[in-house]
């Protein structure tokens, strides 16, 4: 069992990071240049350090479990920034000419790390610092050079750049979904609903706009079980703990390969209420600013983009 203070063994920590972003073990040995083997062994090591486990197969793929998916939303970051601090000093470039973004960590580990890979390969000359934080944003006081924030888009000194729709459905995992035969406008009311402290009100306001078209049982918008990101509460679905809410941008993929179903067909938009790409009025956005603001643009058209 790891002691405080204690630092992870590195190479299982690298091992992991990778395979978490990848969540599969043949590819991240394809990027490690090592065998699957040698992947499975180095993330058992780091599991039997952490003594907690930190994926699970699922329908013949991975799945992190809520430790691992905190572990690499906080690894993720430190990761980045060791290669950054790497290739400074091999190319002698200062690392003010890095471009710090921050975003939360549900939309950087469901979202932007999948695709920063693309970014890389497409522009080689940006390096990016990410790092993840559940503060509001502040370009002000901060280092950063912009950030990713969901919100209502319009804030003092700050220009905000709309990425994509805030649609909001239920999902649950497939097995959970059978388990009985009531129908879901019945069941509902006896299902714990999961939460994100980040997000409170998204059972209410669906809940609120789905109320004319669908008849359903008393549900209590705020009784269930919350978790401190959305992150953990997907996470908490997928393994069948009950119905989360989620952001459908956020779990396009699970709901592709039916790791997660949608048992209701409405889908609520919160309009202005958001994701948006925001930087700072009070300073000129660099050229690596303007690269990443194409491409992260391109990306969200695309879904594909950048994997």
């Amino acid at each position: 069992m790891a002691e405080g203070g204690q630092l992870p063994p590195l190479n299982p920590a690298r091992v992991f990071e990778v395979t978490g972003r990848l969540l599969s073990v043949s590819r991240a040995a394809e990027e490690l240049v090592v065998t699957p083997a040698a992947v499975s062994r180095q993330v058992r090591a780091l599991e039997k350090f952490l003594g907690v486990p930190l994926f699970e197969r699922v329908h013949g793929g991975l799945e992190l479990t809520p430790a691992g998916a905190r572990y690499l939303a906080d690894l993720t970051p430190l990761f980045a920034g060791l290669r950054d601090a790497t290739a400074a000093v091999r190319s002698g470039r200062r690392r003010d000419g890095q471009l710090r973004i921050v975003t939360p960590a549900t939309f950087a580990v469901r979202w932007l790390i999948p695709r920063l890979a693309g970014f890389h390969r497409a522009h080689p000359e940006v390096s990016v610092r990410l790092t993840t934080s559940s503060l509001p944003l502040d370009l002000e006081n901060t280092d950063v050079d912009a950030g990713i924030t969901l919100g209502g888009g319009s804030r003092p000194g700050v220009h905000c750049e709309r990425l994509m729709p805030n649609e909001l459905s239920p999902v649950v995992a497939p097995a959970l979904a059978g388990a009985s035969s009531i129908p879901w406008a019945e069941r509902l009311a006896t299902e714990t609903l999961l939460h994100s402290l980040a997000r409170p009100d998204d059972w209410s306001v669906w809940l609120r706009e789905v109320a004319a078209e669908v008849p359903l049982a008393d549900v209590d918008a705020w009784a269930g079980m919350t978790y401190e990101t959305s992150l953990l509460a997907y996470q908490a679905a997928i393994e069948g703990h009950g119905v989360a809410i989620a952001q459908r941008a956020l779990v396009a993929r699970e709901l592709a390969e039916g790791t997660l179903v949608a048992p209701f067909p409405q889908v609520v938009d919160r309009g202005d209420h958001t994701y948006y790409l925001a930087w700072s009025t009070r300073r000129p956005p660099t050229e690596s600013l303007r690269i990443f603001r194409e491409w992260l643009g391109s990306s969200v058209l695309d879904p594909a983009e950048g994997r």
